[in-house]
């Protein structure tokens, strides 16, 4: 055994559980532990502006790459209290981040001193562990603990707080002794493979639903390969796009109210049987029960319990990690194939590819200013198979999810159910850390932008490149979009005549407000601005440059038309289309150039 403080020994398990990026501000309650950082010097550091901000940086970091668990740490009082929507974002998402926070010495937490909140009582909710450390010797087992739970079952955040007293006492710890608890993964077993299989064969248009716990357990070549077993269609749900290529002949397109392609909601529409794997069932995704399963029988795979029936009862349910489900799923799927026991699902699939080639919406459009539709059109030429992109909210959001391409696991990366304005920027940092040489595109409209842009300078100083694609209708579009149906345009517009906005901004875009690409270099980054459709391709090339040769955040604002309704709806066959629809013959090349 070893005496040292408990700040260090928590470090040591960081490093042991591989922990090893940090991002977060320091205060006077969390020096202790940021002193056992410097000294130990394994632990990665990135200093943020704002601590919300250092919450979605550890997300990101957490999503780019399996295993990763991104840790955020702050002072006492409002640093725990700007985590919660971190921590929002993360549980709702499955994803684990463990933060945490300084606190007040244990004989003042009811004394209400400086800074001292129950930030544990608070974050509970949020939380798959919450507690404030009143024991100097459960530091290093509430750590272990924290790093078990994050990992097991249905992954999500954690919050340790740590009172200042507690961090500095010393303990007894042994590193070369210290051993991570086993992760638990509930598996399915063979016979409830074999009846899900069953029924998926008793089908003649069947679907896999593939959902984000499929990402989250690294299993996306294991969908793909059941898939083409099977031969049957695949719906990627928004947090489940990239389990398999866009381009892939299976893939059927996603389905839902917003982020959602015609093609995919016609195909479930014609289905008989869905498994849905990893997935949740999300409102935005399903619309109305009553249209979703109408016709259809479900069976639902999930890692945990409670999710089986949550949103409705399937016809059969299964508690199983994603991965170990398809490991199953996949095996004896073959054995099947092998016996000849499998349908032809070749009409159906045929069916759903012809969808896929004709139910497309526009994208080429002329007109300036800039329809927004265009500038997904321009980003699938300028940005390859490799790209990861970032976004959260918006109108942005939406229509990238109904025109972007998206070819590989973890290259989409969403905060999907919270979906909290200001998460993109600091989210796409995040992810920039974990991979330095990913190519990130980040996509926001004006409101998300603006409501963390100080993290650019993170960016800068830390010298974590990306693209940052803005697109800038100055409005909050989504919500004046959904604001029609109570016949009204209500503080929505976010356009002003800024006194100070650069003459290319007066000439082209007068009263469009914020000067995005003066804010943009004042926090030490690079910034394009373009009005011209035509001039989108050539923006996207500077700005890949200027990113690789500056290596700072390199914001391309786009100025779009003030207003343009984004197709959505409130049922998967009721989605209100507001261009022009079939793109047939000359115009189809443009529309799906996925199939190219």
């Amino acid at each position: 055994m070893t005496k040292m403080r408990t700040v260090d020994a928590a470090v040591k398990i960081l490093e042991l559980e591989g922990a090893t990026q940090a991002f977060g501000l320091p205060g006077a309650a969390i020096n202790p532990f940021y002193d056992a950082m410097r000294q130990h010097g394994g632990i990665k550091h990135i200093l943020a502006r704002h601590v919300e901000g250092a919450s979605h940086m550890a997300e990101g970091y957490t999503r780019a790459k399996a295993g990763n668990i991104g840790v955020c740490i702050g002072t006492s009082g409002p640093a725990g209290t700007d985590m919660i929507t971190g921590l929002y974002s993360a549980s709702a998402d499955s994803i684990p981040i463990l933060c945490i926070t300084g606190q007040a010495p244990v004989a003042k937490l009811h004394k209400e001193d400086f800074q001292a909140v129950d930030i544990a009582s608070i974050a509970k909710p949020l939380t798959k562990m919450a507690v404030t450390v009143l024991e100097p010797g459960q530091v290093p087992g509430v750590f272990q603990q924290a790093f078990h739970l994050m990992r097991s079952g249905r992954p999500g955040p954690v919050l340790i707080d740590l009172p200042f007293d507690v961090q500095m006492a010393e303990i007894d710890f042994d590193p070369d002794s210290y051993t991570p608890l086993p992760v638990y993964k509930p598996v399915a077993s063979p016979a409830q493979v074999d009846k899900a299989l069953d029924m998926l064969m008793a089908a003649e248009r069947p679907l896999i639903v593939a959902g984000g716990g499929i990402i989250n357990a690294d299993a996306s070549d294991l969908l793909v390969e059941l898939a083409e077993t099977l031969n049957v269609p695949v719906v990627p749900t928004l947090m489940g796009w990239g389990a398999i290529p866009d381009d892939h002949p299976l893939m059927a397109g996603m389905v839902g109210l917003q982020t959602a392609h015609r093609y995919g909601n016609a195909t479930m529409l014609e289905s008989d049987f869905v498994i849905g794997i990893g997935n949740r069932w999300a409102n935005r995704h399903t619309g109305g029960l009553d249209v979703y399963r109408r016709g259809r029988t479900f069976v639902h795979v999930d890692v945990e319990p409670t999710q089986i029936g949550r949103v409705f009862a399937p016809d059969f349910g299964i508690v199983s990690d994603a991965k170990a489900a398809l490991e199953l799923f996949v095996a004896a799927a073959k054995a099947r194939v092998a016996s000849r026991d499998v349908p032809d699902y070749g009409v159906w699939v045929k069916d759903c590819q012809q969808r896929k080639q004709t139910l497309q919406r526009r994208t080429h459009f002329e007109e300036t200013p800039i329809k927004p539709q265009r500038v997904y059109e321009e980003m699938n030429r300028a940005f390859g198979r490799d790209t990861t992109y970032v976004s959260t909210i918006g109108l942005s959001q939406i229509a990238g999810g109904q025109f972007l391409h998206v070819y590989k696991p973890r290259h989409w990366i969403n905060a999907g159910q919270a979906g909290p304005l200001g998460w993109t920027l600091p989210a796409a940092l995040g992810v920039c850390a974990a991979d330095p040489d990913a190519e990130v595109v980040a996509l926001s409209g004006d409101y998300d932008f603006q409501f963390m842009i100080e993290e650019l300078a993170v960016g800068a100083q830390f010298n974590l490149p990306y693209v940052h694609v803005l697109v800038n209708n100055a409005y909050l579009g989504l919500i004046r979009q959904s604001q029609r149906g109570f016949k009204m345009d209500y503080h929505v517009q976010l356009a002003f005549d800024n006194i100070n906005a650069s003459e290319d901004l007066v000439q082209g875009a007068k009263g469009y407000g914020v000067d995005h690409v003066k804010v943009a270099e004042g926090l030490g980054c690079k910034a394009i601005r373009v009005f011209d459709p035509d001039e989108l391709g050539n923006a996207f090339a500077q700005a890949r440059k200027l990113a690789s040769e500056y290596r700072v955040p390199v914001v391309v604002e786009v100025i779009l038309e003030r207003v343009t309704n984004i197709s959505m709806g409130v049922e998967i066959d009721g989605v209100v289309e507001f261009e022009d629809l079939a793109l047939t013959g000359a115009d189809a090349p443009t529309a799906i150039s996925l199939l190219d």
